[in-house]
């Protein structure tokens, strides 16, 4: 009797056992393409997804990814602005502030602008005159202004950024993550002005001098998302599309940031799509969800991650979707076709120094009629 319930218990156990097993790969197979294929939606370089009142990470494509800030950097010269002069102080407009390079709001060498109307001019118009007009006039010269955005950076915890300009413009050694961009981007709404200029759609400044400049906001959402608080966008060859920006729901805020986004159409689309996520995972509590791409051209590495703990599951998908063998078999069929490239050329050069030869006996009169 005792025999028979030890083997009816084993095989309850077993059963068991195999159910959650099951249970368990259903779970997967349910859910992982569901995770793979939102992260192709998102064809920029990287992008994150934050809860703004915790500042716990929803959602994140390559979070650590070095890209370069374009004129998104323009948030940090608005920070440091704001927090080391008064919105009523003027500054004057110097030769080199007015001759930077594109876009600009169009100042005038000598022409005196508030601190507050240069503000609008960087946020709204993503004015380089104004960013560089802002710098001067704050720390008498881009190179100190510069120290002081990276300082203020190191300080907010956005430790792996850069800057070496006010406004965004390419040059070497300059960087930010997506992680770092959407810190300062909660930073700067700690400031009410801040949080406003970002949400002006259109406005109008005027220097002391007379001069009227209209200002309409690079931030096309403002116009089509009644949740969203404000942004900043970004453009360089370099960088692609950039963009940054806050949004609010029945109480909660999330801010997303936005890397190499290819194209200003997608750019929009993915914000948006990113902003519901956020919003979606924030009433779910779901778990944060983390891709790692290696390159452009790959599809992501998925990481669930859950509130500091190590990662839960991996799963490494490549552009057809059989993992890292097809990798193989692309690297083999390129070395394939090289060669083959390498031997149609021979054959080619081959046959043009035959036809040189013809040529020239045929010049000699050796050849036959020209026809």
């Amino acid at each position: 009797m005792t025999r028979k319930f030890k083997v009816k218990s084993s095989k309850l156990r077993l059963r068991t056992e195999i159910l959650f097993f099951f249970l368990a790969a259903l779970f997967l197979i349910l859910h992982f393409p569901l995770f793979t294929a939102f992260a192709d939606e998102i064809s920029s370089r990287a992008a994150v997804v934050i809860d703004v009142s915790t500042g716990k990470l929803l959602y994140a494509k390559n979070p650590d990814l070095k890209l370069a800030p374009a004129s998104t950097t323009k948030l940090m010269t608005a920070i440091v602005t704001i927090e080391n002069a008064d919105l009523k102080d003027v500054v004057t407009i110097s030769k080199d502030a007015s001759h930077v390079s594109p876009h600009k709001a169009g100042f005038k060498t000598g022409d005196r602008v508030s601190i507050e109307k240069l503000l609008y001019a960087a946020l709204v118009g993503s004015a380089n005159d104004a960013a560089v007009a802002l710098a001067e006039g704050v720390a008498g010269s881009e190179a100190r202004f510069v120290e002081m955005m990276n300082e203020k950076a190191a300080s907010i915890g956005a430790t792996d950024t850069r800057f070496i300009n006010p406004h965004g413009l390419p040059g070497p050694g300059q960087y930010i993550t997506a992680s770092d961009l959407s810190k300062i981007m909660t930073y700067a709404l700690r400031y009410p002005k801040l949080k406003e200029i970002v949400g002006t759609r259109v406005t109008e400044i005027s220097t002391q001098n007379g001069h009227s400049i209209f200002l309409r906001n690079t931030n096309r959402l403002l116009w089509s998302d009644d949740e969203l608080v404000g942004g900043k966008t970004g453009y360089t060859r370099k960088a692609r599309h950039c963009f940054v920006c806050a949004a609010e729901r029945q109480g909660d805020a999330v801010v997303v940031a936005v890397l190499g986004s290819p194209s200003r159409s997608d750019l929009w689309k993915e914000s948006e799509t990113l902003i519901v996520k956020g919003f979606d995972l924030m009433e779910s509590k779901g778990e944060p969800v983390v891709y790692v791409s290696k390159a452009d051209d790959e599809s992501p590495v998925m990481e669930r991650v859950s509130h500091g703990k190590s990662t839960k599951h991996r799963v490494r998908m490549s552009k057809s979707g059989k993992g890292g063998n097809s990798i193989k078999k692309a690297s083999n069929h390129k070395k394939k076709m090289f060669a083959k490239r390498k031997r149609k050329a021979r054959t080619l050069a081959k046959h043009r120094s035959q036809k040189r030869n013809y040529s020239v006996a045929e010049k000699s009169g050796t050849g036959g009629n020209k026809g």
